[in-house]
């Protein structure tokens, strides 16, 4: 057996060993191969610390000299791709091809972008000649950022909160899921290599209830930002209460996708292929919920059911695998029970209980694989309509009108992504405004700008995130009036 990878915390610029620590596992295998800190209050409290002496120079540096480390930064991601997809891979169950391609692609692009976006701010002036009086605004940076990221893409979310938040001014800690956390250490090699000064980013490592409670609580951090589940971000808000911090939530979803008639089935097919099932389903921004026309019903399901079979699960490691590993054997079992109530609530096609199971490498029997399962005919009362899967299970429903697929669509508690499919320009323009979604793809998916604001209604969050939104996010704005 392999000598363990045993994950320290990064704290003043230089990395902090942690007496508690916790299993990490590979989970296309189920076995050990890390350790990952727990870490205290009292160790979070030290990074808390480091962040607030750092801030007093970082917040003061020009904004050209801000975007150089973080082009830096950009740079020593870009030149370990390689080593980060295959460690993010191994970590989260993902292909190493989607973290190659998408994961660690987008956190260079991350730091790229706000990098670039720092240099572009433009405050507000007016003159009000009447009392001799100009007045212009200033966006100053707000103190120590906590930053919480998730398990599912763990770099790629991570970076998308540290970036902006560097580039504004502010100091950073960050503590990503205990469950992914090594891409996130190595990132912390690469501040080391950048020469990012000592205190700016700080990371530390740990449970939500120990680690993140302590972050969230901490009276120096003026500033969160989460992106998880929506049950983590109430215990967060009530943490936070207290003190009247800024506060931004990414949270769930349970995203519809309407279907209609005069959709292009080609495009439209192989689409939800991937926005049904990428990352194992795993996204926050996954379709859960199709809904389409009853007209062309029958043929949409038919031939979804076919290309899903020809979807390969395995081995995260072949160019072969489009699904790779589940997180972790409790989410496993959490997708699979959801699976068994569309079997009791309506019918299961393809997939789970219905297909054989995949054929694994010897060595990855006991790792956490799922095959991508089509559920039709549940209610829409049915927890698979209802509640979140995150997994790669998607439910169809038949429809017949515009104004009832709308409603059906909105009647979750969520409202964090939608897609619609029609050649009918008019059509989508007024389906979009009516369905109660951050964001809505026409005959797309998951195409994103960092320029456009990114966030949820309802139950799916709180603020946005992107180049206008992130940057407001992490600073104050400022009205200053001076009398000539």
């Amino acid at each position: 057996m392999s000598e363990l990878l045993v994950l320290e915390n990064f704290i003043n610029g230089e990395f902090v060993k942690c007496q508690s620590l916790i299993d990490n596992i590979d989970p296309s295998c189920g076995e050990v191969y890390g350790k990952v800190p727990d870490s205290p209050a009292e160790t979070v409290d030290a990074a808390v610390q480091s962040a607030r002496e750092a801030f007093k120079s970082w917040s003061h540096r020009p904004a050209a000299e801000r975007s150089r480390f973080l082009m830096k930064i950009a740079d020593g991601i870009e030149a370990r791709l390689a080593e980060f997809a295959a460690a993010e891979s191994r970590d989260q169950g993902k292909p190493v091809w989607l973290a190659t391609r998408v994961d660690i692609p987008r956190a260079v692009y991350n730091f790229r972008f706000f990098a670039t976006a720092a240099l572009h701010q433009i405050t507000t002036s007016t003159s009000q000649p009447e009392f001799g009086a100009i007045n212009y605004s200033t966006q100053t940076p707000i103190g120590v950022a906590g930053l919480i990221s998730p398990w599912n893409l763990p770099l790629y979310l991570l970076t998308f909160k540290i970036a902006p938040a560097l580039a504004a001014g502010n100091t950073v800690v960050a503590k990503p899921s205990e469950m992914t956390s090594v891409t996130a250490w190595m990132l912390c090699q690469v501040f080391q290599e950048a020469g990012l000064p000592a205190g700016v980013c700080n990371m530390v490592f740990g449970t939500g209830a120990t680690s993140g409670q302590a972050l969230t609580s901490h009276p120096d951090v003026p500033v969160i930002s989460f992106t998880g589940g929506t049950a983590t971000a109430q215990v967060i808000r009530q943490a936070i209460a207290p003190f009247n911090k800024k506060v931004s939530l990414e949270l769930g979803g349970k995203n519809p996708s309407i279907v209609f008639s005069d959709a292009d089935l080609d495009v439209c097919i192989s689409t939800h292929l991937r926005s049904c099932f990428t990352n194992q389903g795993e996204i926050c921004l996954c379709t859960s919920r199709v809904f389409v026309q009853d007209t062309i019903y029958d043929e949409f399901v038919r031939r979804f059911v076919e290309a899903t079979r020809t979807l390969t699960v395995g081995d995260p490691k072949s160019a072969d695998t489009k699904i790779g590993a589940l997180i972790s054997s409790q989410h496993r079992d959490k997708v699979k029970s959801y699976i068994d109530i569309g079997r009791k609530d309506g019918r299961v096609l393809c997939g789970e209980g219905v297909d054989s199971a995949p054929v694994l490498p010897s060595g990855l029997e006991k790792g956490y694989y799922v095959r991508p399962t089509v559920i039709v005919d549940c209610e829409d009362s049915s927890p698979c309509m209802q509640e979140e899967i995150f997994g790669p299970v998607a439910c169809i429903s038949k429809f017949t009108t515009q104004e009832e697929v709308i409603e059906r669509a909105n009647g979750v508690k969520y409202g964090l992504a939608a897609c619609v499919w029609s050649r009918d320009v008019s059509r989508v323009h007024n389906v979009a405004h009516e369905l109660q979604a951050g964001t809505v793809w026409t005959n797309c998916w998951m195409v994103r700008d960092l320029n456009m604001p990114f966030g949820g209604m309802k139950a799916s969050g709180t603020g946005r995130e992107g180049f206008k939104d992130s940057m407001e996010f992490f600073t104050e704005s400022k009205t200053i009036c001076i009398k000539t």
